[in-house]
């Protein structure tokens, strides 16, 4: 199915992808093969693939040490009949960190900021699944498969934003909480709250209040700090003349 100007499949997936806090795991059961349920938290590497924190003593764990193939299910949770939301059925493999533990712990902990309690527990371990597909479901005639390269972010030649978004992130939320509200509010209409900022990557910003993700997306990539602080700059100039138009109307 080709895109059309309100439909675009891999723009629903990478947003769905960075603004879901929770999932259905599917796994295969050590052994005999059944099929296995569970719930998980999870969070999202720059490149959108989803990044879990679980503990070595739960069946999912288990399951996927013995056979990496995994199935997520992610979908709007928005108000109404939860089938006619959109929703995306991952499949790919779950591996454990090896290496960027650092960089999954960070943009875990700034989406689960309560998994401090826990995270340094010795049986609990990062995992990061690689995706190799997904089925994207959002309404009747809307029905997508897409490969990897259609919803996830490519990172090649963003080394420069990658290195500098830790930085980044914290230098939102330390100075510049007002610009992530007008960012939340008026571009993308959502309610007045205590918005912050969990993570950046070359195609967009991602925000949180509480348990409520939001996804900014950038008219145009970046792929450094010097045009991310541009693009941020600019964002929040269209935000606050939405402000001033609204307040004088």
């Amino acid at each position: 199915m080709q895109p059309t100007p309100d439909f675009d499949p891999g723009k629903l997936a990478r947003s769905l992808l960075r603004r879901s806090r929770q999932g259905a795991l599917a796994t295969l059961m050590a052994g005999s093969g059944d099929p296995y349920c569970s719930l998980v938290n999870l969070a999202s590497h720059p490149d959108g693939s989803p990044i879990l924190l679980i503990s070595g003593l739960a069946v999912h764990t288990r399951n996927i040490l013995a056979d990496s193939r995994v199935s997520l299910m992610l979908d709007e949770r928005g108000a109404g009949d939860p089938l006619e939301g959109a929703r995306i059925m991952l499949s790919g493999h779950a591996e454990q960190a090896a290496a960027d533990k650092e960089l999954l712990k960070r943009r875990y902990l700034n989406a689960h900021p309560s998994a401090e309690a826990f995270v340094s527990f010795k049986d609990f371990s990062f995992f990061r699944i690689r995706p190799t597909g997904t089925h994207l479901v959002a309404g009747f005639g809307r029905i997508v498969d897409l490969r990897p390269e259609q919803f996830l972010t490519d990172l090649a030649g963003a080394e420069d934003l990658l290195a500098a978004e830790e930085g980044a992130v914290e230098h939102m939320n330390a100075d510049h909480r007002g610009a992530m509200g007008l960012y939340a509010t008026r571009l993308l209409g959502a309610a007045e709250g205590d918005w912050r900022c969990t993570g950046c990557d070359p195609e967009g910003l991602d925000m949180q209040d509480g348990q409520t993700a939001l996804r900014l997306d950038f008219p145009e990539r970046v792929t450094n700090g010097a045009a991310l602080r541009k693009m941020l700059v600019r964002l929040a100039g269209e935000a606050r003349t939405k402000l001033d138009s609204s307040a004088t109307n």
